[in-house]
């Protein structure tokens, strides 16, 4: 009984929740940015580049054969450069934002920076004022 408490505790701890959060909201950003590249930004570049559709940029390495029924073999080299374009898009909108959320937020070590203590020598002040005071001191 104390393994199921122990998940369920572990379940609803804020980090669990917040990370499912984030892989959901992950899922639809990453989903916005293929449709950012290969609808929006992709068809100006392929213009500007002689009207090239870089999602069907491939190297055949093997035909298809329709009356075999065997598939084509290719390298799909354009839908890798689409990715690529949408990793770096993806990277500089998480760079942004972390950037945001680090110029909101007060840096915390300057807050709870521990108060200074007495020098090395108040310290030694200190104690040759309590020599003195017991008849010890010079």
């Amino acid at each position: 009984m104390s393994m199921i408490k122990e998940f369920r505790d572990f379940m609803v701890r804020g980090n669990v929740v917040d990370l499912a959060v984030a892989v959901v909201i992950g899922g639809a950003f990453g989903k916005i940015v293929t449709s950012l590249v290969s609808d929006i930004i992709m068809p100006p570049i392929g213009i500007l580049l002689g009207g090239v559709d870089f999602s069907s940029l491939k190297l055949v390495l093997k035909p298809a054969d329709a009356a075999a029924k065997v598939a084509e073999v290719s390298i799909n080299y354009g839908v890798f450069f689409n990715t690529i374009i949408q990793f770096v898009i993806i990277g500089a909108a998480i760079f942004a934002v972390v950037k945001l959320i680090n110029s909101v937020q007060k840096p915390k070590a300057v807050e709870e920076a521990p108060p200074a203590g007495p020098t090395s020598e108040e310290l030694l002040v200190q104690i040759r004022d309590i020599l003195a005071n017991r008849g010890g001191g010079a």
